[in-house]
């Protein structure tokens, strides 16, 4: 789950890090009310969607009087705002953030994120702040500094203060980095979070280090210990299929191919989608639905795959264990009369009932075709799309 640059600096504040005074707004008479609560001569107009490199694409502006605020505001609210992490398509913008301007010496960057490899919390930083960090990582790896934080121990003052230091913060400002530094560890252990990133943080005119923006995504299986973090979702950011199909309990996350895939375990999906890719294809989404499959959830995830108009094809691999193959097969015959199935479908099936799965596809009288292997089963399908 994600959340908004205001809602992620609401967090970095509760846990003692120091952010700008700013106000959340949903129209451009807020946005001028907001410029004159806060007060000064400068103030920045950013607009609030769940993707980075909001500035290149104009969503940021500042504003140098109210009438600016007031038609930066209005030219941001309701574009489509287009960056390198939306896709072509964009992302509409429906709220913004007036925030108090900064006086920037320095930008940083800062992040805490889990590394699985290590077992640890890995803390990165780097004197390239504000930049695309991924550019960052490609053509100057030697710019990102890490410290892996053991999460029984926590993060040093130490490993705090070698971040600090390696990334140039001056040694007049060196104790507040490290405070700034350490707080953010708090918040994304206290939080749940698989990241929590600050980019740019800066140094200020008067030595402060302050945090300007605040990207967090966080575990999803942990939100049930945080109904506040979960008050913050905006469903209008996200998927409308992949909020309907966690719904019934199915992980789906739409793609660009034109081969829907329904799959039984994440690991079998990924390779399913490998598959399809190797013999020349793309996937047109992930879908795992899980160990307890129903023909209701199979009759769902056939309606949220057909929703794409993109998809020209199915490809069903099942692996019975805990689910058994008769009742993927129950469900997928269901499903392909209750929505009228005009694509092609492919499935391949192995494992408990097998034979017993094969039978009902066979008899039930679908034009369904049926593969053993999972090469022969992109075969098939790719060339079906074809």
């Amino acid at each position: 789950m994600k959340i908004h640059e205001y809602q992620g600096k609401e967090l970095l504040k509760k846990f003692g890090v120091t952010v700008p005074k700013g106000i959340p707004c949903f129209s451009v008479d807020e946005a001028v009310k907001a410029a004159e609560t806060l007060g000064g001569k400068v103030w920045v107009v950013k607009a609030q969607i769940h993707a980075g490199g909001r500035g290149k694409g104009g969503g940021v502006k500042v504003a140098k009087s109210l009438d600016e605020v007031r038609t930066y505001a209005g030219q941001i609210l309701g574009m489509q705002l287009i960056t390198h992490q939306t896709g072509p398509e964009g992302q509409k913008v429906n709220r913004l953030l007036i925030e108090e301007g900064a006086d920037i010496k320095k930008e940083y960057y800062l992040a805490a994120l889990t590394d699985r490899a290590t077992q640890k919390v890995a803390l990165m930083a780097s004197s390239e702040g504000g930049m695309d960090i991924e550019e960052v990582a490609h053509a100057t790896p030697e710019k990102i500094l890490k410290e892996f934080a053991d999460p029984l121990i926590g993060l040093t003052d130490q490993q705090a203060l070698n971040l600090a230091k390696g990334i140039g913060v001056p040694e007049a400002s060196q104790a507040d980095a490290v405070e700034q530094i350490k707080k953010l560890y708090t918040c994304y252990m206290e939080t749940d979070a698989s990241l929590a990133e600050i980019n740019p943080l800066i140094l200020q005119g008067d030595g402060k280090i302050k945090a300007l923006d605040a990207k967090f995504n966080f575990d999803s299986n942990a939100l049930f210990r945080h109904p506040e973090i979960v008050a913050y979702r905006d469903l209008d950011e996200e998927n409308a299929d992949e909020i309907e199909a966690s719904k019934f309990d199915l992980a789906y996350i739409s793609l660009d191919g034109n081969i829907g895939c329904l799959v039984n375990g994440a690991g079998l999906a990924m390779a399913t989608m490998d598959t399809i890719k190797l013999f020349g294809a793309e996937p047109a989404n992930f879908l795992d639905v899980g160990g307890g499959a129903t023909t209701e959830k199979v009759t769902e995830a056939f309606k949220i795959m057909l929703k794409n108009p993109k998809v020209k094809g199915i490809l069903v691999n099942i692996f019975g264990g805990i689910m058994k193959c008769d009742t993927i097969a129950n469900g997928v015959v269901t499903a392909a009369k209750e929505t009228h199935l005009s694509v092609p479908l492919v499935v391949r099936m192995k494992g408990t009932n097998e034979d017993l799965g094969k039978k009902i596809l066979a008899e039930s009288g679908l034009p369904i075709i049926t593969a053993d292997s999972m090469a022969e089963a992109a075969t098939k399908i790719v060339a079906a799309v074809k």
